[in-house]
């Protein structure tokens, strides 16, 4: 998957989850609140580190 693809499929489980808060899954939502977290911040890592390297 390219960044493109990441950054997508990162927002949409936040939109999934803020929709889920909304309508009162608060577990599901904060599941979902909790994976956008780590993958955003996994995929910032990355990006960061590849620019450091060069």
């Amino acid at each position: 998957m390219n960044d493109l693809q990441k950054d997508i499929l990162t927002s949409a489980v936040f939109i999934t989850g803020i929709i889920g808060f909304i309508s009162g899954e608060f577990i599901i939502s904060s599941t979902l609140f909790a994976s956008a977290a780590i993958a955003s911040n996994v995929n910032f890592n990355r990006k960061n580190s590849k620019v450091a390297q060069f």
